[in-house]
């Protein structure tokens, strides 16, 4: 199945001159929204993942519903904050300052493969940031895997790991 045609293109969101990717159109579309989960199935199932981590907050929306279909754990990274008990951190920078995401202590055991999940794939940033936590723990960064790629943003090219985009836009 065609995925792109599901994909709500909306200009100037959230701020003038952005133009945002909107996979809820897809979430509510219930043969796209499968055939999303199956396709991404067929990318990560041969990395042989042990667990899937979905980064805040649009990849969990992914990552959970894999992670039940493979017969996985799932994990969550978030901002900084917002998980309870100890957390472990990273910091990374961003074009105008530093974030901080975080992963519950003992959420990934040293060595165990991990495929790292969101909706959309920009600058690479987040992504790269989230293999570089979970490498921090010991998890065994198998690739990356997401929804949509915006390409033309070159984000890929931050990641040291497969990565598995299903729709791409070049511009």
């Amino acid at each position: 199945m065609d995925l792109k045609p599901h994909i709500r293109q909306v200009p100037d969101f959230p701020k003038p001159g952005i133009l945002f990717y909107d996979i809820s159109t897809l979430l509510a579309h219930p043969q796209a929204w499968q055939a999303t989960v199956q396709q991404l199935e067929d990318a990560v199932r041969p990395e042989k993942p042990e667990i899937l981590a979905g980064i805040e907050s649009r990849g969990f929306l992914v990552a959970a519903p894999l992670a039940l279909q493979l017969g996985l754990g799932f994990v969550m990274v978030r901002k900084q904050g917002k998980l309870p008990g100890p957390n472990v951190p990273y910091t990374y920078d961003l074009e105008y300052g530093q974030d901080t995401i975080e992963i519950q202590e003992g959420a990934i055991q040293p060595g165990q493969r991990v495929i790292v999940l969101d909706d959309l794939l920009a600058t690479g940033g987040t992504m790269s940031a989230s293999v570089e936590l979970i490498r921090k723990i010991g998890g065994d960064v198998r690739g990356c895997a997401c929804i949509i790629e915006l390409s033309f943003l070159q984000g890929r090219a931050k990641l040291d790991v497969p990565v598995t985009s299903l729709i791409q836009f070049d511009s």
